[in-house]
């Protein structure tokens, strides 16, 4: 069952999953004990990538019975990864050819994919829904695709059976349900602001009606921005896994029924998970053990380090944009909006590895494969915020 040292019992209703290589910011514990007293709520559980958020923290785990929060799930609903196998050959091709064939994808789909956007609307039940114009685009903030490389594999029977070869290219893409998430969750602020939900009332039903809606945009979103990006590179691919990590569901956790919330937590009870690390990282696939002591859930990713706004004044005197754009992988980073490349250098997330381990210790995790990044995508203008 792992090391029981891993994972941390602050309180009777916190919990928290690190080891003595995870860095924790003294803020995201403030914020993991608020969260736990809010009304209804019976556990809460921070993952090694906790960090501090706007009022609560990112990369954990709430569960809460008869009552459920929407502003713990935040406005990007649906927010996930979805990993898919390409035709493209990693011996073939790299960094330099990827980044000429992509170029701009910032801006919505033009009126050649009309079809496959009327698609996607159909089979996700979107229509109605509203902001079809930002289906396909990746956004701003931690956003990002990621052309990848498998780099070592640690489970071959695993790795074959997801259809991944160790010669082809992978892509990651990263988004969530864009301006549909932000509408969502700004129209419950202004209804009731902070407060929780009753989940069986009607207003609790209209939320989680619209909250579906999200993340089947979310998904949709993430197809088409795979599907985009392929046909720019001039590879085929199918979706090998889609899991969000910015969602609520229904769930039933050492007998009790409520509402488990995920901020920054991928499901541990949902097949293979990506957890990926900064854009100058590895990335892991990894086969979550689902256990109760972590709310069924793990880290979604590297976690920042630092909190945005003081970056660039930590790296500009270090680091030049243009030394930024690669990586110590000698892989290329695409983004020409001067103030997010910083950050979201590297050294503003914590070491990956550091996060993994904590999981794989505690026995929440076994990994299966390693990925090297090849080209990142965040944006090639500043229109992407």
């Amino acid at each position: 069952m792992g090391n029981f040292n891993c994972i941390k019992h602050l309180s009777e209703r916190v919990s928290l999953i690190e080891s003595d290589q995870t860095w924790i910011e003294g803020n995201a514990i403030q914020q993991l004990h608020h969260t736990a007293s809010l009304a209804g709520m019976e556990r809460v559980a921070g993952m090694p990538d906790l960090h501090p958020g706007r009022g609560y923290p990112v990369g954990a785990a709430f569960f809460s019975s008869g009552r459920l929060y929407p502003a713990l799930v935040g406005n990007d609903i649906g927010c996930g990864m979805a990993l898919w196998r390409t035709e493209l050959d990693a011996t073939r091709i790299g960094a330099d050819q990827l980044e000429k064939r992509l170029g701009n994808i910032d801006g919505p789909l033009d009126a050649s994919w009309d079809e496959a956007v009327a698609q996607v609307m159909a089979s996700q039940s979107l229509q109605g829904v509203g902001h079809e114009h930002a289906l396909g685009t990746i956004g701003g903030g931690n956003h990002f695709a990621e052309v990848q490389q498998i780099d070592e594999i640690l489970d071959h029977a695993a790795v074959a059976a997801l259809g991944l070869e160790r010669r082809r290219l992978v892509l990651l893409v990263h988004s969530g349900s864009r301006g549909l998430g932000q509408a969502i969750l700004q129209d419950h602020i202004e209804r009731f602001g902070h407060n929780g939900l009753i989940g069986a009332s009607q207003d609790g039903a209209d939320y989680l009606a619209r909250h579906a809606q999200a993340l089947r945009f979310a998904q949709g979103n993430r197809e088409l921005v795979a599907r985009r990006m392929l046909d720019r590179l001039h590879g085929g691919g199918e979706r090998v896994l889609d899991v969000d990590h910015n969602f609520l569901a229904a769930a039933t956790i050492d007998g009790i029924a409520g509402w488990l919330h995920r901020k920054g937590a991928t499901p541990a009870d949902a097949g293979p998970v990506v957890i990926p690390g900064s854009r100058g990282d590895y990335s892991y696939l990894v086969e979550p053990v689902a256990d109760a002591r972590s709310l069924l859930s793990l880290a979604h990713g590297a976690g920042r380090k630092w909190m945005r706004g003081e970056c660039k004044s930590r790296l500009s005197g270090r680091f030049t944009v243009e030394q930024l754009i690669r990586t110590r992988f000698d892989s290329r980073v695409i983004c020409r909006d001067r103030q997010l490349i910083y950050e979201e250098a590297p050294q503003a997330y914590k070491p990956i590895d550091s996060v993994v381990a904590a999981l794989c210790d505690a026995g929440l995790a076994r990994p299966l494969a390693r990925l090297r990044p090849v080209l990142t995508y965040k944006t090639s203008g500043e229109c992407c915020r």
